[in-house]
């Protein structure tokens, strides 16, 4: 079965070409020392940036790379393919970071950090979790008081995604009453801020090569023009406005896995044998497969349909919800069935199908878990 996304185009595909060749030539060779460092080092994110990998669908005014978000897509799936170290710390930065600046930034702050992060010489990070916050952003505990002429931080984040490696930090902070209305986002600097300091680098059992940080605010300055939206409380409002397309990135990441998954298996089930005869002539072997290639496929579609909704901006929270849920559910269970028919070699590192199965776990859990992602869509019937 052929089967194309409605969102390519002739420019898309021959712009896939290229970059697929500078993925697999150029970083994937990388991607076994970036696991064992805990993050991927700085030549790589420049490398994507003169590619135009970074930022494709901010506006060219700004450094991006003036697509649409199927740009955006396209980045994200053939980087959960070619080299999935990446995956995570891309799409945050250009997905997710870079999208609030755009959207909730003045004009100076989107000169100011934008074409940084579109070249790689800046990595963004957002800092919303908590040891006592995750799903519940409303009960952040991060302050940030005006004093004088500035904000002054306090608080601690943690499992942030890029925090060792991140020159922009998107914090979380109420500037105001308890609840959704008291929060606000400011950007850190982290180079130049006083009062912030980078914890330990956090030891996870999967993403290795993806930097989490704890990230510590000790009456950290930041300056009131770094404040996101012109006026404080619009935080939860922006957090929430911004929720689809990220949960819309996990699923096309998660697609791109079961994707990979499926066709490592099918490959070592076609030279692998058992009594004689290649495993995928056994019924049990070939009828897994057909499982997955079929939830594959359903998954595949539905989110190309939300990638055409996003991009004509009608992608719904509820729809986003559904996707992110049900993509991550169907990776883990597809990494985990693909595990099983490599056998005791599936549980050797040094397969692919390993990695995959230790990767697939957190997309449960992060950008809302998907018990969170229930709720959202339950409240809708």
């Amino acid at each position: 079965m052929t089967y194309q996304s409605a969102w390519m185009s002739p420019e898309l595909s021959a712009f896939r070409d290229q970059f697929r060749r500078f993925l697999k030539a150029d970083l994937a060779p990388q991607a076994e020392g970036w696991r064992r460092a805990k993050m991927v080092d700085r030549d790589a994110w420049r490398a994507l940036g003169g590619m135009g990998a970074l930022l494709p669908s901010v506006p060219e005014t700004y450094g991006g790379g003036d697509g649409t978000f199927a740009f955006e897509a396209a980045v994200i799936e053939d980087i959960a393919t070619i080299v999935p170290e990446m995956a995570t710390g891309v799409s945050v930065h250009s997905a997710i970071v870079a999208h609030y600046i755009l959207n909730y930034g003045s004009h100076e702050q989107k000169l100011r950090w934008l074409p940084k992060m579109a070249s790689g010489e800046f990595v963004g990070a957002v800092a919303m979790t908590e040891p006592g916050a995750g799903s519940d952003l409303q009960a952040v505990r991060t302050s940030a008081k005006k004093v004088g002429n500035s904000y002054v931080l306090n608080g601690q984040k943690t499992f942030i995604t890029n925090g060792i490696a991140a020159d922009l930090v998107i914090v979380v902070a109420r500037t105001g009453e308890p609840g959704a209305k008291g929060l606000s986002l400011l950007v850190v600097e982290t180079e130049e801020c006083e009062g912030f300091r980078r914890g330990r680098s956090l030891d996870k059992i999967g993403l290795h090569a993806s930097d989490t940080a704890e990230l510590f605010f000790e009456d950290a300055i930041v300056p009131p023009e770094n404040l996101l939206g012109g006026e404080e409380g619009q935080g939860f409002v922006q957090l929430m406005q911004q929720l689809p397309q990220e949960r819309l990135a996990l699923a096309l990441a998660s697609v791109a896995a079961m994707e990979s998954a499926i066709a490592v298996t099918v490959d070592y089930a076609k030279q692998r044998k058992a009594f004689g005869k290649p495993i995928i002539e056994f019924q049990n072997s070939a009828f897994k497969l057909a499982e997955r290639k079929t939830e594959a496929t359903i998954a595949r579609v539905f989110v190309d349909h939300c990638v055409m909704q996003l991009i004509a901006g009608e992608l719904d929270t509820v729809t986003a919800s559904m996707a992110k849920y049900w993509c991550s559910d169907k990776q883990a269970e597809t990494a985990d069935e693909c595990l099983q028919l490599h056998g005791g070699y599936g549980y050797m590192e040094e397969y692919p199908i390993a990695r995959m199965f230790v990767d697939a776990r957190i997309q449960k859990i992060y950008g809302g878990a998907n018990e969170i992602m229930k709720v959202i869509i339950a409240r809708s019937l």
